[in-house]
């Protein structure tokens, strides 16, 4: 399970990048990298970092678990209630 969830990460956050014609150096600018670092994450070179995934699903407006493979569902998690 974890190797399917290595694997999945990278063409996912491509995929997305592509399919709302997205530049790479966007990305980056929005995650706060360089631009090589970001296409060295879409390579799998790198790993991408928890904060980052947190911006790229918020971003996508889809979930980290879709980002990551652990489903195919694109669509996002319904808000968290308030615990107080």
């Amino acid at each position: 399970m974890i190797v399917r969830v290595i694997s999945m990460i990278y063409p996912r956050i491509r995929e997305l990048r592509e399919d709302n014609d997205l530049s790479q150096q966007f990305i980056a600018h929005l995650l706060n990298v360089k631009q090589t670092t970001y296409s060295k994450y879409e390579l799998g070179r790198i790993s991408i970092p928890v904060e980052s995934l947190i911006l790229l699903a918020a971003h996508y407006h889809t979930s980290v678990d879709y980002l990551l493979g652990l489903t195919d569902s694109y669509d996002p998690y319904p808000p968290a209630k308030p615990r107080f």
